[in-house]
Protein backbone atom coordinates (compact mmCIF):
# COMPACT_ATOMS: atom_id res chain seq x y z
CA UNK A 1 0.00 0.00 0.00
CA UNK A 2 1.20 3.29 -1.29
CA UNK A 3 0.67 6.31 1.24
CA UNK A 4 0.66 10.05 -0.21
CA UNK A 5 1.09 13.17 1.80
CA UNK A 6 -0.11 16.24 0.46
CA UNK A 7 -1.73 16.61 -2.35
CA UNK A 8 -1.43 15.01 -5.68
CA UNK A 9 1.30 16.65 -8.16
CA UNK A 10 -0.75 18.30 -10.90
CA UNK A 11 -0.11 16.99 -14.25
CA UNK A 12 0.97 19.62 -16.27
CA UNK A 13 3.85 19.77 -13.38
CA UNK A 14 4.79 16.43 -14.29
CA UNK A 15 5.00 17.13 -17.88
CA UNK A 16 7.52 20.12 -17.39
CA UNK A 17 9.67 18.08 -15.25
CA UNK A 18 9.66 15.25 -17.58
CA UNK A 19 10.06 17.28 -20.44
CA UNK A 20 13.11 18.83 -18.32
CA UNK A 21 14.82 15.54 -17.79
CA UNK A 22 14.26 14.50 -21.74
CA UNK A 23 15.71 17.74 -22.71
CA UNK A 24 18.64 17.21 -20.07
CA UNK A 25 19.28 13.37 -21.38
CA UNK A 26 19.59 14.99 -25.03
CA UNK A 27 22.33 17.28 -24.21
CA UNK A 28 24.30 14.81 -22.25
CA UNK A 29 23.93 12.50 -25.72
CA UNK A 30 24.66 15.48 -27.47
CA UNK A 31 28.22 15.94 -25.63
CA UNK A 32 28.65 12.03 -25.09
CA UNK A 33 28.47 11.84 -29.15
CA UNK A 34 30.52 14.70 -29.98
CA UNK A 35 32.90 12.93 -27.53
CA UNK A 36 33.28 10.32 -29.46
CA UNK A 37 33.31 11.49 -32.70
CA UNK A 38 35.77 14.41 -32.33
CA UNK A 39 38.65 12.56 -32.06
CA UNK A 40 37.68 10.43 -35.06
CA UNK A 41 37.21 13.75 -36.89
CA UNK A 42 40.50 15.23 -35.78
CA UNK A 43 42.27 11.98 -36.96
CA UNK A 44 40.35 12.06 -40.17
CA UNK A 45 42.23 15.51 -40.77
CA UNK A 46 45.22 14.22 -39.97
CA UNK A 47 44.93 11.32 -42.08
CA UNK A 48 43.82 13.61 -45.32
CA UNK A 49 45.96 12.74 -48.51
CA UNK A 50 49.40 14.54 -48.51
CA UNK A 51 49.83 16.07 -51.77
CA UNK A 52 53.23 16.78 -53.52
CA UNK A 53 52.71 20.60 -52.76
CA UNK A 54 52.04 19.83 -48.77
CA UNK A 55 55.13 17.52 -48.99
CA UNK A 56 57.21 19.99 -50.23
CA UNK A 57 56.18 23.07 -48.10
CA UNK A 58 56.77 20.38 -45.12
CA UNK A 59 60.28 19.72 -46.72
CA UNK A 60 61.42 23.23 -46.94
CA UNK A 61 60.21 24.91 -43.81
CA UNK A 62 63.12 24.22 -41.39
CA UNK A 63 65.44 22.01 -43.20
CA UNK A 64 68.29 21.99 -41.95
CA UNK A 65 71.09 21.65 -44.35
CA UNK A 66 69.66 24.96 -46.04
CA UNK A 67 69.28 26.92 -42.38
CA UNK A 68 73.21 25.84 -41.63
CA UNK A 69 74.03 27.69 -44.70
CA UNK A 70 72.16 30.76 -44.26
CA UNK A 71 73.27 30.97 -40.82
CA UNK A 72 77.03 30.96 -42.07
CA UNK A 73 76.09 33.29 -44.94
CA UNK A 74 74.82 35.66 -42.01
CA UNK A 75 78.55 34.88 -40.05
CA UNK A 76 80.10 36.09 -43.02
CA UNK A 77 78.35 38.78 -43.48
CA UNK A 78 79.12 40.28 -40.24
CA UNK A 79 82.31 39.36 -40.28
CA UNK A 80 82.70 41.51 -43.01
CA UNK A 81 81.38 44.67 -40.77
CA UNK A 82 84.00 43.67 -38.85
CA UNK A 83 87.16 43.69 -41.02
CA UNK A 84 85.83 47.08 -42.31
CA UNK A 85 86.41 49.17 -38.88
CA UNK A 86 89.49 50.50 -38.12
CA UNK A 87 91.97 48.24 -35.66
CA UNK A 88 91.02 49.52 -31.87
CA UNK A 89 93.42 52.16 -30.85
CA UNK A 90 96.06 51.78 -28.08
CA UNK A 91 96.35 53.58 -25.18
CA UNK A 92 99.80 53.94 -23.32
CA UNK A 93 100.31 55.39 -20.29
CA UNK A 94 103.98 55.72 -18.44
CA UNK A 95 106.56 57.67 -16.29
CA UNK A 96 109.33 58.47 -18.09
CA UNK A 97 112.95 59.42 -17.59
CA UNK A 98 112.27 59.16 -13.46
CA UNK A 99 115.85 59.32 -11.70
CA UNK A 100 116.30 55.88 -10.13
CA UNK A 101 119.37 56.54 -8.06
CA UNK A 102 118.79 59.51 -6.31
CA UNK A 103 116.07 62.29 -6.96
CA UNK A 104 112.29 62.99 -6.97
CA UNK A 105 109.77 63.42 -9.91
CA UNK A 106 110.68 66.95 -9.96
CA UNK A 107 114.80 66.72 -9.95
CA UNK A 108 115.36 65.72 -13.80
CA UNK A 109 114.17 68.00 -16.12
CA UNK A 110 112.98 64.86 -18.87
CA UNK A 111 111.33 63.42 -15.68
CA UNK A 112 107.54 63.34 -16.96
CA UNK A 113 104.38 61.20 -16.76
CA UNK A 114 102.99 60.23 -20.50
CA UNK A 115 99.95 59.18 -21.85
CA UNK A 116 99.50 58.91 -25.45
CA UNK A 117 97.21 57.08 -28.78
CA UNK A 118 98.15 55.50 -31.41
CA UNK A 119 95.83 54.25 -34.21
CA UNK A 120 96.78 51.49 -36.53
CA UNK A 121 95.78 51.94 -40.52
CA UNK A 122 96.00 48.69 -42.42
CA UNK A 123 98.21 48.90 -46.01
CA UNK A 124 96.12 50.43 -48.81
CA UNK A 125 92.49 49.96 -49.00
CA UNK A 126 93.02 46.73 -47.88
CA UNK A 127 89.62 47.19 -45.27
CA UNK A 128 87.72 48.13 -47.95
CA UNK A 129 88.63 45.06 -50.24
CA UNK A 130 88.51 42.84 -47.19
CA UNK A 131 84.86 43.78 -46.81
CA UNK A 132 84.15 43.54 -50.37
CA UNK A 133 85.74 39.58 -50.47
CA UNK A 134 83.71 38.65 -47.83
CA UNK A 135 81.03 40.54 -49.07
CA UNK A 136 80.76 38.20 -51.94
CA UNK A 137 81.65 35.05 -49.71
CA UNK A 138 78.70 35.76 -47.72
CA UNK A 139 76.80 35.76 -51.69
CA UNK A 140 78.54 32.81 -52.87
CA UNK A 141 77.07 30.61 -49.24
CA UNK A 142 73.73 31.92 -50.11
CA UNK A 143 73.50 30.90 -53.93
CA UNK A 144 74.29 27.62 -52.21
CA UNK A 145 71.52 27.86 -49.87
CA UNK A 146 69.17 28.12 -52.79
CA UNK A 147 70.34 25.95 -54.35
CA UNK A 148 70.00 23.59 -51.19
CA UNK A 149 66.01 24.68 -51.59
CA UNK A 150 65.81 23.58 -54.80
CA UNK A 151 67.78 20.24 -54.01
CA UNK A 152 65.31 19.83 -51.11
CA UNK A 153 62.40 19.96 -52.80
CA UNK A 154 63.31 17.93 -56.31
CA UNK A 155 64.18 15.13 -53.51
CA UNK A 156 60.85 15.25 -51.80
CA UNK A 157 59.65 15.31 -55.22
CA UNK A 158 61.25 12.11 -56.41
CA UNK A 159 60.67 10.16 -53.11
CA UNK A 160 57.12 11.21 -52.53
CA UNK A 161 56.37 9.90 -56.64
CA UNK A 162 58.54 6.83 -55.59
CA UNK A 163 56.28 5.91 -52.27
CA UNK A 164 53.33 7.03 -55.07
CA UNK A 165 54.55 3.99 -57.20
CA UNK A 166 55.07 1.31 -55.14
CA UNK A 167 51.78 1.98 -53.20
CA UNK A 168 49.76 1.98 -56.34
CA UNK A 169 51.70 -0.96 -57.49
CA UNK A 170 50.92 -3.09 -54.70
CA UNK A 171 47.01 -1.82 -55.19
CA UNK A 172 47.46 -3.47 -58.90
CA UNK A 173 49.17 -6.52 -57.91
CA UNK A 174 46.65 -6.86 -54.87
CA UNK A 175 43.36 -6.42 -56.91
CA UNK A 176 44.93 -8.96 -59.19
CA UNK A 177 45.44 -11.84 -56.92
CA UNK A 178 41.77 -12.58 -56.12
CA UNK A 179 41.50 -13.87 -59.91
CA UNK A 180 44.65 -16.00 -59.55
CA UNK A 181 43.32 -17.33 -56.88
CA UNK A 182 40.13 -18.56 -58.74
CA UNK A 183 42.29 -19.93 -61.45
CA UNK A 184 43.50 -22.29 -58.72
CA UNK A 185 40.29 -23.03 -57.79
CA UNK A 186 38.73 -23.44 -61.01
CA UNK A 187 42.33 -25.89 -62.48
CA UNK A 188 41.49 -28.23 -58.99
CA UNK A 189 37.78 -28.56 -59.97
CA UNK A 190 38.46 -29.35 -63.13
CA UNK A 191 41.22 -31.76 -62.43
CA UNK A 192 38.90 -33.42 -59.78
CA UNK A 193 36.27 -34.44 -62.81
CA UNK A 194 39.27 -35.35 -65.23
CA UNK A 195 38.74 -32.65 -67.23
CA UNK A 196 42.51 -30.76 -66.97
CA UNK A 197 45.31 -32.43 -65.55
CA UNK A 198 47.70 -31.63 -62.18
CA UNK A 199 50.07 -29.85 -64.09
CA UNK A 200 47.63 -26.61 -64.55
CA UNK A 201 46.80 -27.18 -60.89
CA UNK A 202 51.04 -26.90 -60.29
CA UNK A 203 51.42 -24.10 -62.79
CA UNK A 204 48.37 -22.06 -61.05
CA UNK A 205 50.01 -22.34 -57.46
CA UNK A 206 53.04 -21.63 -58.61
CA UNK A 207 51.97 -18.20 -60.24
CA UNK A 208 49.85 -17.46 -56.96
CA UNK A 209 52.83 -18.20 -54.54
CA UNK A 210 54.99 -15.95 -57.04
CA UNK A 211 52.01 -13.34 -56.67
CA UNK A 212 52.61 -13.35 -53.37
CA UNK A 213 56.35 -13.03 -53.30
CA UNK A 214 55.40 -10.15 -55.55
CA UNK A 215 53.37 -8.39 -53.16
CA UNK A 216 55.41 -9.19 -50.54
CA UNK A 217 58.77 -7.17 -52.03
CA UNK A 218 56.13 -4.32 -53.10
CA UNK A 219 55.77 -3.84 -49.29
CA UNK A 220 59.22 -4.02 -48.70
CA UNK A 221 60.31 -1.12 -51.45
CA UNK A 222 56.81 0.99 -50.40
CA UNK A 223 57.98 1.09 -46.35
CA UNK A 224 61.59 1.90 -47.55
CA UNK A 225 59.70 4.36 -49.68
CA UNK A 226 57.96 5.71 -46.96
CA UNK A 227 61.22 5.90 -45.15
CA UNK A 228 62.85 8.19 -47.87
CA UNK A 229 60.05 10.53 -47.58
CA UNK A 230 59.81 10.72 -43.72
CA UNK A 231 63.28 12.17 -44.00
CA UNK A 232 61.60 15.12 -45.77
CA UNK A 233 58.51 15.62 -44.30
CA UNK A 234 58.22 13.31 -41.04
CA UNK A 235 55.62 11.95 -39.90
CA UNK A 236 53.65 13.15 -42.53
CA UNK A 237 55.19 10.69 -44.63
CA UNK A 238 52.45 8.01 -43.01
CA UNK A 239 49.30 9.70 -44.24
CA UNK A 240 47.87 8.64 -47.59
CA UNK A 241 48.60 9.72 -50.86
CA UNK A 242 46.09 11.04 -53.36
CA UNK A 243 44.84 8.91 -56.18
CA UNK A 244 46.70 10.83 -59.32
CA UNK A 245 49.73 11.98 -60.37
CA UNK A 246 50.37 16.36 -60.10
CA UNK A 247 49.53 17.89 -63.84
CA UNK A 248 53.43 17.48 -64.50
CA UNK A 249 52.52 17.08 -68.17
CA UNK A 250 53.94 20.21 -69.88
CA UNK A 251 57.82 20.59 -70.76
CA UNK A 252 59.70 24.22 -72.12
CA UNK A 253 61.93 23.66 -74.75
CA UNK A 254 65.44 22.94 -74.35
CA UNK A 255 65.94 26.56 -75.57
CA UNK A 256 63.84 28.21 -72.86
CA UNK A 257 66.31 26.00 -70.04
CA UNK A 258 69.40 27.12 -72.15
CA UNK A 259 67.89 30.63 -71.58
CA UNK A 260 67.13 29.89 -67.76
CA UNK A 261 69.98 28.14 -66.60
CA UNK A 262 72.32 31.51 -65.80
CA UNK A 263 70.13 32.17 -63.29
CA UNK A 264 70.48 28.45 -61.54
CA UNK A 265 71.39 29.04 -57.56
CA UNK A 266 74.93 27.33 -58.48
CA UNK A 267 75.97 29.30 -61.04
CA UNK A 268 74.95 32.94 -58.85
CA UNK A 269 77.15 31.30 -56.05
CA UNK A 270 80.30 30.31 -58.61
CA UNK A 271 79.97 33.62 -60.02
CA UNK A 272 80.34 35.04 -56.28
CA UNK A 273 82.86 33.01 -55.73
CA UNK A 274 84.89 34.13 -58.50
CA UNK A 275 83.89 37.93 -57.36
CA UNK A 276 85.24 36.90 -53.97
CA UNK A 277 88.89 35.47 -55.60
CA UNK A 278 89.43 38.44 -57.67
CA UNK A 279 88.97 40.63 -54.19
CA UNK A 280 91.41 38.29 -52.66
CA UNK A 281 93.80 39.15 -55.48
CA UNK A 282 93.45 42.82 -54.71
CA UNK A 283 93.65 42.56 -51.49
CA UNK A 284 96.63 40.48 -51.57
CA UNK A 285 98.25 42.84 -53.86
CA UNK A 286 97.81 45.45 -50.93
CA UNK A 287 100.38 43.52 -48.87
CA UNK A 288 103.02 45.22 -50.82
CA UNK A 289 101.96 48.51 -49.70
CA UNK A 290 103.63 49.90 -46.30
CA UNK A 291 101.39 50.47 -43.09
CA UNK A 292 101.21 53.07 -40.73
CA UNK A 293 100.00 54.46 -37.76
CA UNK A 294 99.58 57.45 -35.71
CA UNK A 295 100.81 58.20 -32.00
CA UNK A 296 99.46 61.51 -30.09
CA UNK A 297 101.34 62.07 -26.80
CA UNK A 298 100.66 64.18 -23.81
CA UNK A 299 103.54 64.76 -21.12
CA UNK A 300 103.10 66.43 -17.63
CA UNK A 301 106.26 67.71 -15.80
CA UNK A 302 107.00 69.41 -12.44
CA UNK A 303 109.58 71.75 -11.34
CA UNK A 304 111.29 74.75 -11.95
CA UNK A 305 113.77 75.89 -14.56
CA UNK A 306 116.77 77.51 -13.54
CA UNK A 307 115.46 80.57 -14.40
CA UNK A 308 112.83 80.04 -12.08
CA UNK A 309 110.09 79.55 -14.51
CA UNK A 310 107.90 76.41 -14.61
CA UNK A 311 109.06 73.50 -16.94
CA UNK A 312 106.46 73.52 -19.49
CA UNK A 313 104.73 70.09 -20.65
CA UNK A 314 105.22 67.93 -23.73
CA UNK A 315 102.94 67.45 -26.73
CA UNK A 316 104.31 64.65 -28.72
CA UNK A 317 103.07 63.39 -32.82
CA UNK A 318 104.56 61.08 -34.49
CA UNK A 319 103.82 58.31 -37.90
CA UNK A 320 105.02 54.98 -38.02
CA UNK A 321 105.22 53.46 -41.53
CA UNK A 322 106.38 50.09 -42.36
CA UNK A 323 108.87 49.47 -44.65
CA UNK A 324 108.72 46.46 -46.52
CA UNK A 325 111.77 45.58 -47.69
CA UNK A 326 112.62 41.99 -47.01
CA UNK A 327 108.86 40.38 -47.43
CA UNK A 328 108.90 40.63 -51.50
CA UNK A 329 109.16 36.65 -52.01
CA UNK A 330 106.17 36.69 -49.44
CA UNK A 331 104.02 39.20 -51.06
CA UNK A 332 104.77 37.37 -54.61
CA UNK A 333 103.50 34.12 -53.35
CA UNK A 334 100.83 35.64 -51.46
CA UNK A 335 99.54 37.20 -54.86
CA UNK A 336 100.43 34.23 -56.72
CA UNK A 337 98.01 31.98 -54.44
CA UNK A 338 95.48 34.25 -54.91
CA UNK A 339 95.68 34.51 -59.04
CA UNK A 340 95.84 30.61 -58.96
CA UNK A 341 92.47 30.36 -57.31
CA UNK A 342 90.55 33.01 -58.67
CA UNK A 343 91.38 30.94 -62.07
CA UNK A 344 90.38 27.65 -60.03
CA UNK A 345 87.32 29.60 -59.77
CA UNK A 346 86.94 30.77 -63.02
CA UNK A 347 87.18 26.99 -64.23
CA UNK A 348 84.74 25.75 -61.91
CA UNK A 349 82.27 27.82 -62.57
CA UNK A 350 82.68 26.84 -66.49
CA UNK A 351 82.57 23.12 -65.23
CA UNK A 352 79.51 23.55 -63.24
CA UNK A 353 77.86 25.37 -66.19
CA UNK A 354 78.88 22.34 -68.86
CA UNK A 355 77.90 19.50 -66.28
CA UNK A 356 74.46 21.56 -66.16
CA UNK A 357 73.75 21.77 -69.92
CA UNK A 358 74.44 18.02 -70.03
CA UNK A 359 71.95 17.10 -67.53
CA UNK A 360 69.32 19.51 -69.24
CA UNK A 361 70.41 17.87 -72.77
CA UNK A 362 70.28 14.23 -70.98
CA UNK A 363 66.75 14.85 -68.78
CA UNK A 364 65.23 16.27 -71.28
CA UNK A 365 65.35 13.94 -74.29
CA UNK A 366 64.60 11.13 -71.39
CA UNK A 367 61.69 13.18 -71.16
CA UNK A 368 60.56 12.71 -74.90
CA UNK A 369 61.35 9.49 -75.11
CA UNK A 370 59.49 8.52 -71.82
CA UNK A 371 56.33 10.35 -73.41
CA UNK A 372 56.88 8.57 -76.49
CA UNK A 373 56.59 4.93 -74.97
CA UNK A 374 53.63 6.30 -72.34
CA UNK A 375 51.96 6.86 -76.24
CA UNK A 376 52.57 3.63 -76.86
CA UNK A 377 51.21 1.80 -73.89
CA UNK A 378 48.08 4.11 -73.46
CA UNK A 379 47.59 3.76 -77.74
CA UNK A 380 48.56 -0.11 -77.63
CA UNK A 381 50.29 -2.60 -75.25
CA UNK A 382 47.59 -1.91 -72.64
CA UNK A 383 44.73 -2.96 -75.02
CA UNK A 384 46.69 -5.73 -76.69
CA UNK A 385 47.56 -7.17 -73.43
CA UNK A 386 44.06 -7.13 -71.94
CA UNK A 387 42.33 -8.34 -75.45
CA UNK A 388 45.56 -11.21 -75.67
CA UNK A 389 44.61 -12.63 -72.12
CA UNK A 390 40.75 -12.63 -72.87
CA UNK A 391 41.30 -14.42 -75.95
CA UNK A 392 44.18 -17.05 -74.33
CA UNK A 393 41.26 -17.64 -71.64
CA UNK A 394 38.42 -18.27 -74.10
CA UNK A 395 40.85 -20.50 -76.12
CA UNK A 396 41.26 -22.63 -72.78
CA UNK A 397 38.14 -22.57 -72.14
CA UNK A 398 37.43 -24.08 -75.71
CA UNK A 399 40.33 -26.91 -75.35
CA UNK A 400 42.65 -25.10 -77.93
CA UNK A 401 45.56 -23.51 -75.56
CA UNK A 402 47.13 -24.71 -72.59
CA UNK A 403 46.87 -23.53 -69.26
CA UNK A 404 50.28 -21.81 -69.28
CA UNK A 405 49.54 -19.56 -72.34
CA UNK A 406 47.20 -18.43 -69.76
CA UNK A 407 48.50 -17.26 -66.92
CA UNK A 408 51.31 -16.20 -68.93
CA UNK A 409 49.12 -14.20 -70.64
CA UNK A 410 47.42 -12.69 -67.63
CA UNK A 411 50.93 -12.31 -66.04
CA UNK A 412 52.05 -10.13 -69.12
CA UNK A 413 48.47 -7.92 -68.86
CA UNK A 414 49.66 -7.82 -65.01
CA UNK A 415 53.31 -6.70 -66.08
CA UNK A 416 51.94 -4.14 -68.75
CA UNK A 417 49.53 -2.42 -66.58
CA UNK A 418 52.96 -2.53 -63.44
CA UNK A 419 55.00 -1.05 -66.39
CA UNK A 420 52.40 1.49 -67.41
CA UNK A 421 52.15 3.24 -63.88
CA UNK A 422 56.30 3.21 -63.57
CA UNK A 423 56.92 5.39 -66.98
CA UNK A 424 53.68 7.88 -65.55
CA UNK A 425 55.69 8.00 -62.21
CA UNK A 426 59.83 8.08 -64.01
CA UNK A 427 58.47 10.95 -66.43
CA UNK A 428 57.29 12.95 -63.37
CA UNK A 429 60.48 12.38 -61.85
CA UNK A 430 62.18 13.39 -64.85
CA UNK A 431 60.02 16.90 -64.40
CA UNK A 432 61.10 17.28 -60.86
CA UNK A 433 64.65 17.10 -62.14
CA UNK A 434 63.96 19.42 -64.95
CA UNK A 435 62.00 21.87 -62.27
CA UNK A 436 65.46 21.95 -60.56
CA UNK A 437 67.38 23.02 -63.38
CA UNK A 438 65.13 25.07 -64.76
CA UNK A 439 63.62 27.12 -61.63
CA UNK A 440 59.75 26.11 -61.96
Amino acid sequence: MFFFFGRWPERQFVCSAQYRRSRTFTAIAAIVVASLFLPAATGAQTRAPLTVAEAERLAVTGEPGQAVLDARADAIAAEANVVASLPDPVLRVGLNNYPFESGGFSTEGMTHVGVGLRQAFPRGKTRALRREQLEWQSSAVRGQADARQRDVTEATRIAWLDLFYWRHAHTLVSESRPFFADLVTITRSLYSVGRRSQQDVLRAELELSRLDDRLIDIERERESARARLAQWVGDAAIRPLPPGLPAWTEMPDIEEFEMSISSHPLLASANAGIEASRAAVDVADQRAKPGWSLDVGYSYREGQLPSGQPRSDFVSVGVTVDLPFFRKSAVDDTLTSALRNASAAESERERLLRGLRREIQIEHTRWHDLSRRLDLYEDRLLGQARAHARASLDAYQSDTADFADVMRAYIDDLDARVDHLRLKVERAQTWAVLANLGGF
